[in-house]
Order: structure tokens, then sequence, then C-alpha cells
């Protein structure tokens, strides 16, 4: 790149000296020796038209013929000011003017000007009488007048002879720059073909190759210094996009089967569950039978202690067989539902209300809604969510005041805003996260019944249905309960189904 530069550079030098160098020649042949040229030749003309018209006045003494003598003085006088501006600067042109001015000089104070100022009317005597000096000193005129012309048709050749050199070197030059340039082109494309594109060409062939999804292809650096640098970066992302892709598919394998345990462990768990459900509640209800029994049989023959003992026993049995029934509708929740379909929340909070109708009854409660909407949901587990939020409200009361419960709904976009309100006890701030956890009990059995899963499978219907469920920690007097539920919620993931039911645990 350097040398085209240089090279560039030397042949417009030569090209901007050729055009100047022609271009001084054509100044000097155009304003100089053809004009200086042709005006020596008027210069001439215009004595001779002077010799022409005192010869006229000699022979005949009428006027009119000094006419063309007059004009001749005007043209003499036009044609040495031009001269004299056209030999400034040329010492010897300015030389044979001189002569030649001398010469006229000379003639016209020895005959131009006696004759011209002769009387009229009659032939003038002393033009016969200086006759031959007439004739010498106009010829010496001529002969300066052609030196002269002869000194300017050399210098004026001169000139169209340099002229034609300076018009033949440009044209070399230019025609030696164009081949040079074209030469230029030729090795610049050829080195951009060998040094750029090619490389770049296997560049953006490497790389395609990696983006298609062969990440195991290298990237080869090659050509200049700025493709090898990116070649090399795109090399380096290539290997960690490599790496993580075997991180990722390592981990992808992990995943894999941890998935395939946790389905056996979940298969496992629903296996429990249905064993729970049907094998272990039969025994539990053989204690609780033949405890009663027992109780009755034996009442005469039983003091107070093996009275509450086996009160004890019964109760027990109980609510075992109650805590199995919640961890088995829990462990349901989001696995066995029914199709989404359109569900009338006015039927279904009407349904609930009247399930609670003797809670509703003991304790005196008031429940009111705002008009609720049609949802396309799963009409069970809406159900089992209205149960537990109403039946909370109902049950953690507060002992003075009767139970104030209020439903109320709102669309915000493609959402449904719903809120429990009630006068209750409340639930503290600290405690709201809390709540929602399997188990999380804030009260003991004996003041508030219950096992503590009510709020979990709370937020398990509504996390399935793809809404979100959380305490209002600025409600005082009482507990709002917020949940929100889409208008649609997204079609769940199907369970690899249930195991099959045998009755055994694996």
């Amino acid at each position: 790149m350097a040398v085209s530069l240089t090279v560039l550079l030397v042949l417009g030098l030569l090209g901007a000296w050729a055009l100047n160098r022609a271009s001084s020649v054509t100044d000097t042949l155009v304003n100089h020796s053809s004009p200086a040229l042709t005006t020596a030749v008027r210069l001439e003309s215009a004595v001779l038209d002077q010799e022409t018209g005192i010869r006229g006045y000699a022979l005949s003494g009428r006027t009119a013929f000094l006419q063309p003598y007059t004009q001749g003085l005007a043209d003499q006088q036009t044609a040495v000011t031009r001269l004299r501006g056209l030999f400034a600067k040329d010492a010897p042109a300015t030389a044979d003017l001189d002569a030649v001015l001398a010469r006229i000089k000379t003639w016209q104070d020895d005959i131009a000007s006696p004759v011209a100022a002769a009387p009229p009317g009659a032939p003038v005597v002393l033009a016969a009488q200086r006759s031959d000096q007439d004739k010498t000193e106009f010829d010496a005129i001529r002969a300066a007048a052609a030196v002269q012309q002869t000194h300017l048709q050399a210098a004026r050749a001169t000139a169209y002879a340099q002229l034609l050199s300076a018009q033949r070197q440009r044209n070399w030059v230019f025609s030696a720059a164009a081949l040079v340039i074209l030469l230029l082109a030729a090795l610049v494309v050829s080195g951009l073909r060998r040094g750029v594109t090619a490389p770049l060409e296997r560049l953006s062939r490497d790389v395609r190759e990696v983006g298609a999804g062969d990440f195991a292809r290298a990237v080869t650096a090659t050509g200049p210094a700025d493709l090898r640098r990116l070649a090399e970066e795109v090399e380096g992302m290539r290997r960690r996009l490599a790496d993580e892709l075997a991180f990722s598919d390592q981990a992808r394998a992990r995943l894999d089967e941890q998935a395939g345990e946790l389905r056996r462990s979940n298969g496992e768990l629903e296996q429990f569950a249905y064993v729970a459900s049907h094998d272990l509640q039969e025994p539990l209800r053989k204690i609780a039978s033949f405890c009663q029994l027992l109780q009755r049989r034996y009442a005469d023959k039983l003091d107070d202690r093996a009275d509450q003992y086996i009160g004890f026993a019964v109760d027990g049995a109980n609510r075992m067989q109650t805590l199995i029934n919640d961890l088995l509708a829990f462990s349901r929740v989001g696995r066995t539902h029914k199709e989404y379909a359109p569900v009338d929340l006015e039927e279904v909070f009407a349904a609930t209300v009247d399930g609670l109708g003797i809670a509703i009854e003991e304790s005196g409660a008031v429940i009111t809604h705002d008009p609720l909407p049609v949802l396309v949901a799963d009409s069970t587990q809406i159900g089992m969510l209205f149960q537990n939020l109403i039946g909370n409200a109902i049950k953690f009361r507060a002992p003075d005041r009767e139970p104030e419960i209020h439903l109320s709904a709102a669309q915000e976009g493609d959402r449904w805003q719903f809120a429990v309100q009630d006068n209750g006890i409340g639930i503290g701030a600290e405690f709201a996260d809390r709540v929602f956890v399997i188990f999380q009990r804030l009260h003991t059995k004996e003041a508030y019944p219950g096992n503590g899963i009510g709020l979990a499978m709370c937020k398990k219907v509504v996390e399935f249905h793809g809404g979100t469920i959380a305490i209002d920690p600025d409600t005082v007097n009482g507990t709002r309960i917020s949940f929100t539920l889409p208008l649609a919620p997204a079609v769940p993931v199907a369970d690899p189904g249930e195991p099959e039911r045998t009755g055994v645990v694996v």
C-alpha cells in the first residue's frame, strides 16, 4: 500500500509538471510569440501606408493623399505600444524593435515629414530631389523589419516545437499513469483476494458451520492481523459455547435422571397415599370402634381413668383419620383434577356457603360477596379454595363479635383480583408467609381445631391455576387474604400418570 501510494504520488507530480509545462508553452505561443509576429507585420504595414501616402502627395500635391500617411502614423503608435508590452522581458526582441524604429525615424525625419510639410497644390520638388535617399532609407526599414520578423518567426517555431514536445510528454506521463493505475488495481484486487477475501470467506464458512450447530469445528485464524484477531475472538467464543453446551448436556442428563427419580418417587408417594387412604383407615376405624365397644361393654367394670384412656385412643384414631384424608386431598391438588371448563363462581360460592351452613348458623356469621365472574377453571378445586378461606374466617373469629366475611372481586386486565376480608383475630405480619406452609399452626389444637393444611392447600390450588395468593399485612381488625385467578389458565403439563393401585407399597 505504501509503495502504491508513493508511485501514485510520483505520477501525480509528473502529471502536474507536464500539465504546467504544456500550459506555459501554450501561453508563450498564444499570448507572446504569435501576437508579437502579427503586430510586427502590422508595424511594417503601417510604415508602408505612410510611404504610399507620402509618395502620392509628392507627385500630386493633393492633401487627400496624406490620409494613408496620417493613419499609418496612428497604426504605428498602436503597434509599437503593443510590441513594447510583449517584449517587456525579452531583450533581443526589444533590440530588434529599437533597430526598426530607428530606421523608421530616420526615414520620417529625412523624407516623410519634410514632404508632408510642403505646401499643397503642386508636386513636391523635395521628393524628386531625395528620391535616391528615400529608396535607400526605406530599404533599410524593410531590412530591419525582415530581421525582426525572422527572429519572431524563429521564436514562434521554437515555442510551437516546445508545445508539441510538452504535449508528447504529457501524453506519455498520463499513459504511464493509466498503465500503472491499472497494474496497481490488479495487484490490489489480487492482494485483497488472497489477503482479505479468501480468509474472510474461510472465517464466514467456519462461523456458519458453528452457527449451524457444529460446535466442534475450530475457527481457523488466517489473513491480516485484524481478521486473525476477529477469528481468535470467535474461536474463543466457540470454545466457551462448546464448554457451556457440554456442561448443559451434562446438567440436562443429570436433570433427566433426577426427573426420572422424582417421577418414581412421586409414584411411590402416590402409591403410599392410596395405601394411607384405604389400607390405613380400616385399622384406624377398627381401633376406634373396638375402643368404643370396650367402653360400652365394660363401663361398669372400668374406672374414670380407664374411660379417659379409651377417649384418648378414640380421639387419636379419629384425628389420624382426618389427617390422612387431608394429606390425601393436598397431594392430589394439581395431579388429579377435572378438565378445565367454564365455572360460574356464583354457583360455587353458593354451594360453599350451603356446605358451611351449620358453622355459619352456630357462629352467626354474615357472609357477603361482590358479583362473581365465570372463569375457566377446575370447579372442584375452586370449591376447596372457597371452603378453606371462608371456613378459616369463621373458625378464627373474634370472641367478642359476630363474624363478618366479604368476598370481593375486580377484573384487572386478563386476571381477576379476589379477596376474602373478615373481622376475626387477624394474622400478624411476621406470620404472613409462614401460614401458607403445610402443618404450620399459630394456635394449639385445643384453642382452634385443624391440621394446618388449609391455607397450604389454598396456595397450591391458586398457583396450579396460574395465580398468586398473599395476606395483606396492612389490614387491621381482621384478616384480608387476596388472590388472583386468570381468565383462562394455561394448560398444565400432564403428569406421567397415577401408579397402579394394587394396595401394596413399592
